[in-house]
């Protein structure tokens, strides 16, 4: 059996950002209408934030203690942390070119402008200036940097100012240094009023910067600049020693504001001084330091794109319909009853998991809700359901993971709330996260007790269902309902993991049973029998199932991952991975549903889920993936979603074995297939094209790469 090296796999911080490279690029594509390609281009800055706060915050954690092992492309973790170091500046620097050379003029030629406040005529200067003293000064505090004046701990991300100032003492000229921290609770952007459609913007460190005289009187002001820190941001709990784990998280989460600082961003023409001030301070080295030449808290600027705009700046609106299987019907129990419902988001309306989740509520037939809850947001439909259960006299009970990165704060709020309304709040088991998307009603129907289950790859967040794309399963099926009951005992009670009948739960069985389907394929081939994979996730990292799909290939699988984010396995590797193509769609809505089809011999199998192919979903998480068992909706996954993912040849990006990725390279009349467009397309009643999905059965279309990498422009 071949044995594989380091050469045989992509780094996984590097694939994350090359994942993040595809990003900036939907915002250097002119073709993207224009408040889209801001958006892209904020969101390319919040994942880079997140990647220094968790992945550079862990290298760096590595090298201090001593401690590391190899990455997968053997790369030890001060080697992995200087690739990653030049990755990001060639990044940054693009970014940034981005937003100088082709958004400002593209922004200002729809008179949407950034002015400073020395370009402001009279009228506009008096609007400012009653702005800053009336909303923006009261919540200042300058902070002058002395031996009585220590430098501040600044928050994790906070943009602040250092400022350079001259002041007389006892007839002598002394130099100082202060900071003030640009509040947090304002608006990045100041709104000039506009009767005239224009769109005016001030930054707020601008404004402040400019108001400087202010908040120092008696002393001249030489010069400022801005910064922003950012700290490692992992929350670190020793559960097996918390007597409560809601309380230690919150006070976790008061800790990661101040946690150690893992990078330095400053205005490019920040004086050499100062930077190696700051630096020093903040015990960081040159690497550590990025020089911006650009708005510093990009995500801020997110603000422009509120409002009324011509409908060409935008993509054009799409509000979901409701599942053409749910329409029209009031009790949803009975249509459960007669046959599995999917349900594809946010083609297909998530109002009709919370109508689910309301009928239960009001149903005096139900007798009791079981729920977990990863990601809740700031949407309260799914938690005020469960309230109305509880006051309607029905068991409740929700597993809240309180440990979701970044939405730590929210899910306590939600949690307390709960608690407080009657529901019975539970977090789950010691040493995982409760990763997995389950609901469970159980129902008095009048010829039976019976369990009605909702399973989802995606969170119950009505907010992000209609960004993201997600598979969920509405069923009744016996066999369910009897393996979510199991899996809800082993969430709140104290008993061992059962097996299950239907239900693939990590991290019991579902790594096994991962490499168990792949083996069986390439069993399949290697008898000459239809061996077929098609995976779609959000990142393939675990090294046992890379090599399974590579000894795979080796058999004469054909197989086709879709994995958005970071993927560590190199495809058309000769004699390796010849057989395995890899793309990635990004695209108007985030790619988020997991499905896993298995050809076994013409009696396919698919599964969708919560897992990811990572290390951490199959042995740090409970995660489940469930089977799509009716056969009417195996044949709408391949011959419909399937088919039209990968026949995409706008929005999808294809991995080469180099580890870059690349546009396909179609004929000149080739049709273009843009997978979402016609996911809305048919959403709304209109199938582009003269071939419906469903009669193309799955096969994948057949295209040419360009041989070399595709301009990032386009």
């Amino acid at each position: 059996m071949a044995e594989f090296d380091s050469t045989h796999f992509i780094n996984r911080e590097l694939s994350w950002l090359e994942f993040n490279q595809r990003v900036l690029d939907e915002a250097l594509d002119p073709k993207t209408p224009l408040l889209e390609r801001v958006k892209f281009f904020c969101i390319t800055g919040s994942n880079l934030d997140e990647f220094f706060e968790v992945r550079v915050a862990g290298l760096k954690q590595q090298i201090q203690s001593g401690i590391s092992e190899p990455t997968s492309d053997g790369l030890s973790a001060p080697e992995n942390l200087r690739a990653v170091s030049r990755r990001i500046r060639r990044m940054v620097e693009q970014q940034y070119a981005c937003w100088r050379d082709q958004l400002v003029p593209a922004l200002s030629a729809q008179k949407i402008r950034f002015l400073k406040c020395r370009e402001l005529n009279s009228a506009d200067a008096a609007w400012i200036d009653h702005h800053y003293r009336s909303k923006v000064r009261p919540v200042l505090t300058p902070l002058a940097l002395d031996p009585a004046h220590p430098f501040p701990h600044l928050l994790n991300k906070s943009l602040n100012l250092i400022v350079r100032l001259e002041i007389e003492k006892n007839g002598v000229i002394e130099s100082r240094l202060a900071v003030v921290q640009v509040p947090r609770v304002l608006p990045r952007l100041v709104a000039l009023p506009r009767p005239d459609g224009r769109r005016d913007f001030l930054f707020l460190g601008s404004v402040i910067g400019h108001y400087l005289q202010d908040l120092f009187p008696g002393a001249s002001i030489l010069g400022f600049w801005r910064f922003r820190v950012t700290r490692n941001s992992e929350l670190f709990i020793a559960e097996d020693d918390v007597a409560d784990l809601r309380e230690a998280v919150e006070k976790e989460l008061h800790n990661r504001s101040q946690g150690q600082a893992v990078r330095l961003e400053v205005e490019r023409d920040c004086p050499l001084d100062i930077r190696s001030h700051l630096l020093a301070t903040l015990e960081l080295d040159e690497d550590d330091l990025y020089v911006i030449d650009g708005p510093l808290h990009p995500i801020g600027l997110l603000t422009i794109c509120e409002g009324e705009y011509p409908p060409e700046l935008r993509d054009p609106a799409f509000l979901a319909p409701i599942a053409s299987a749910l329409q029209g019907q009031e009790d949803l129990f009975a249509v459960i009853r007669e046959r599995d419902v999917l349900l594809h988001h946010p083609f297909e309306s998530f109002n009709s998991v919370v109508d689910f989740l309301n009928q239960a509520a009001e149903d005096p037939n139900v007798l009791a809700i079981k729920q977990t809850l990863y990601r809740t947001g700031g949407d309260q439909r799914i938690i005020g359901a469960l309230m109305k259960a509880v006051k309607k006299g029905k068991q409740v009970t929700a597993v809240v993971e309180l440990r979701a990165r970044f939405d730590e704060g929210n899910n306590i709020k939600w949690a307390e709330l709960l608690e407080q309304a009657g529901v019975h709040v539970l977090y789950g088991l010691v040493g995982y996260k409760i990763h997995c998307k389950v609901c469970l009603v159980v129902r008095a129907d009048e010829d039976a007790i019976r369990r009605y289950v909702h399973l989802s790859t995606g969170n119950y967040n009505p907010t992000t269902a209609r960004v993201y794309t997600d598979i969920g399963l509405l069923t009744c099926r016996p066999d369910f309902g009897e393996d979510a009951t199991n899996l809800f005992n082993l969430l709140t009670g104290v008993c061992q993991f059962q097996e299950m009948r239907k239900l693939i739960v990590a991290p019991f069985r579902l790594h096994e049973r991962m490499l168990e389907f792949i083996r069986r394929e390439e069993a399949n081939a290697r008898r000459r029998l239809p061996a077929r994979i098609i995976a779609k996730m959000n990142s393939l990292v675990d090294r046992e199932v890379i090599e399974a799909l590579y000894r795979a290939s080796q058999a004469g699988v054909k197989i086709d991952l879709i994995v958005r984010g970071i993927c560590c396995l190199r495809p058309k590797l000769k004699g390796v991975s010849d057989n395995i193509t890899v793309r990635s769609i990004v695209d108007r809505f985030l790619e988020h549903s997991r499905f896993f089809y298995f050809e076994n011999a013409c009696q396919p199998e698919i599964y969708a889920g919560s897992a990811d192919w990572m290390p951490r979903n199959f042995v740090r998480r409970i995660e489940v993936l469930f089977p799509i068992e009716d056969g009417n909706l195996r044949e709408r996954i391949v011959a419909e979603i399937c088919s039209t993912i990968l026949a995409d040849n706008e929005k999808a990006r294809f991995l080469q074995a180099d580890g870059s990725y690349r546009r396909a390279l179609l004929k000149r009349d080739a049709p273009r297939r843009r997978s979402q467009t016609e996911f809305i397309a048919r959403a709304v009643g209109n199938r582009p094209g003269k071939e419906s999905s469903r009669s193309r059965k799955g096969k994948l279309p057949r295209m040419k790469l360009a041989r070399k990498p595709a301009s990032v422009i386009r």
